[in-house]
């Protein structure tokens, strides 16, 4: 199925619905990069369709945008950024800091890492509780109107934070987590962003890979990894969420003869004014993009979806824990 596309408020041609996560192609917990398959997977995702790639600098402290820069030397013009800024780091340890300082530094080393003159989504990764909101999209404003930036986002404010925000920048897409298990958005930030015509960049839709189909109770993930601090990956609950996985695995193929990695991005596909980030580090890792294409969830399968849910997970736990500490 071709690639379903969507408009973004300041960007100048639609972004597909898919976009291509890179928080793993930097290494820094997923247990360490492999350039070489990080880029054969960037030029997948390109030929698969995909129109936009996000990224961040702290994800592998500058990595991630230098592999995403040299992936996209000569395709870069068929393809929408998005970075982010806010986060600083000391001895490999983030920290919020969203000063006005930080961001002129932070826009000229992601246009130097990223090899570009213009970030298409720029995105604040965190709201900075020692930095007043105005000061922060004061100077994003400024580098909206300089060129730098194309469009202005947020990740992982609420409504009130957005709406502060917005009263002195304007928001064309804020980016939160959101997946079948992880669904506080609904509450308020995706009707309120589709009230004020946001996009909704969904990070984590198959929930740190618990949606892919491929895990086990034998699955390990090493100290380095972000999963061995996720509680959903833990006893008890671990078990719980596989069970809800393989009952979803039943439904997928029952109904619709796909498989629940396609399940899982077409449910967040539906949901609104909504784009799945993909995170891949492997080219094979984004194999099947085309089955989440091209069809709809009905009501009663949502309703069903609901009911599993409900009948394997006891003990639901969201994505709190990685909430990086304050400045």
């Amino acid at each position: 199925m071709p690639m379903e596309t969507m408009a973004v408020s300041g960007i100048p041609f639609p972004v597909s619905r898919i976009a291509l996560g890179t928080w793993a192609i930097g290494g820094w917990m997923w247990g360490g990069a492999d350039d070489r398959q990080a880029i054969a997977t960037i030029h997948e995702a390109l030929d698969l369709g995909i129109r936009l790639i996000d990224t961040a600098p702290v994800y592998g402290f500058g990595h991630s945008e230098e592999i995403v820069g040299e992936a996209l030397v000569g395709r870069r013009d068929t393809v929408a950024i998005a970075t982010k800024v806010g986060l600083d780091w000391k001895d490999g340890k983030p920290f919020r800091n969203s000063s006005a300082a930080r961001i002129r530094q932070e826009i000229e080393d992601s246009l130097r890492r990223l090899r570009t003159d213009r970030i298409d989504l720029y995105q604040v990764h965190w709201p900075d509780p020692a930095v007043p909101l105005d000061e922060t999209a004061r100077v994003l404003e400024d580098l909206h109107r300089e060129g730098k930036v194309l469009a202005l986002g947020v990740s992982n404010f609420s409504v009130a934070q957005m709406e502060q925000f917005s009263a002195v920048a304007p928001l064309a897409a804020v980016q939160p987590p959101y997946n079948l298990f992880e669904r506080a958005i609904e509450d308020d930030i995706l009707p309120w962003s589709a009230a004020h015509g946001l996009a909704v960049l969904a990070y984590g839709p198959l929930c740190r890979g618990l949606l892919s189909g491929r895990m086990t109770a034998a699955s390990h993930f090493g100290s380095d990894d972000l999963r061995s601090a996720d509680p959903k990956f833990q006893a008890p609950r671990f078990a719980q969420y596989l069970a809800a996985v393989a009952a979803l695995e039943a439904f997928a193929k029952e109904r619709f003869g796909r498989s629940v990695l396609a399940l899982a991005i077409r449910w967040v596909l539906d949901q609104g004014p909504t784009i799945a980030l993909w995170g891949a580090r492997k080219p094979e890792q984004i194999a099947g993009i085309d089955q989440a294409c091209g069809w709809t969830l009905s009501a009663a399968d949502k309703v069903e979806i609901d009911r599993i849910l409900a009948a394997h997970i006891t003990d639901p736990v969201g994505p709190e824990f990685m909430a990086p500490p304050g400045g």
